[in-house]
């Protein structure tokens, strides 16, 4: 309870520890609240949480509610997934794709993501997860980083194409996206342009924490 009181006023790091993947990861009490966060960006529970959540509202939390199943490709301390079960009472299946091992233990130990009935981890690369399920979901969270870097394969057609064959009809895909240059704006500008406007609708959220951009899909059909 003191830590919590003081991170008020001061943050204060309560662990440690290096990653192959992830390199460091940091759990620290910040304004009274657990976040997870990697050398230069809020992993869960911070700024990241507030990004997602927003599109969340966008959607829609009756219309969430009222879904099946839903994927979450990269799941760090879990604050989207906390969010869906505890905020929104999403009480459908959960699949959650994550490389780093080191990130889930933390996750269990700290946010007690292991406590949430309706949610299965998969300890996976997400292209490969996503290349070889023939699963169909409702929603599609993509919040895959390395620090503040975002894989290639993210932007690949064949990624791409790839999810949205496993989105249902009158599906989305909520891609969290971060702004740092010109050549990422590109990037999600030609991400934008590889939907067919007959099919989906591409909505773009920018200007989130000041860094970060969520891209929208709806499946139209």
């Amino acid at each position: 309870m003191f830590k919590k009181l003081f991170s008020y006023i001061i943050p204060l790091n309560i662990y440690k520890q290096t990653s192959s993947i992830s390199q460091t990861l940091e759990v620290t009490w910040t304004n009274g609240q657990l976040v997870l966060d990697s050398n230069n960006t809020n992993y869960s529970y911070g700024s990241l949480q507030r990004i997602l959540l927003k599109g969340l509202k966008f959607i829609g939390f009756e219309k969430i509610r009222n879904m099946k199943k839903i994927l979450v490709l990269g799941v760090a301390g879990g604050s989207v997934i906390k969010t869906l079960v505890d905020e929104i009472r999403y009480e459908g299946d959960i699949i959650g794709v994550e490389i780093d091992k080191a990130v889930i233990e933390i996750a269990n130990e700290y946010f007690q993501l292991n406590k949430i009935q309706n949610l299965k981890i998969i300890i996976e690369d997400a292209f490969e997860f996503v290349m070889n399920t023939d699963t169909k979901f409702d929603l599609i969270i993509i919040d895959i980083f390395q620090d503040t870097k975002m894989p290639d394969f993210l932007f690949d057609e064949k990624f791409i194409h790839r999810i949205c064959h496993l989105l249902n009809s009158k599906g989305y895909i909520i891609f969290n996206t971060m702004i740092l240059n010109k050549n990422q704006r590109k990037l999600n500008l030609d991400y934008t342009k590889s939907f067919d406007s007959k099919t989906y609708t591409v909505t773009i959220l920018n200007k989130m924490e000041g860094t970060n951009e969520l891209i929208i899909v709806e499946n139209k059909l």
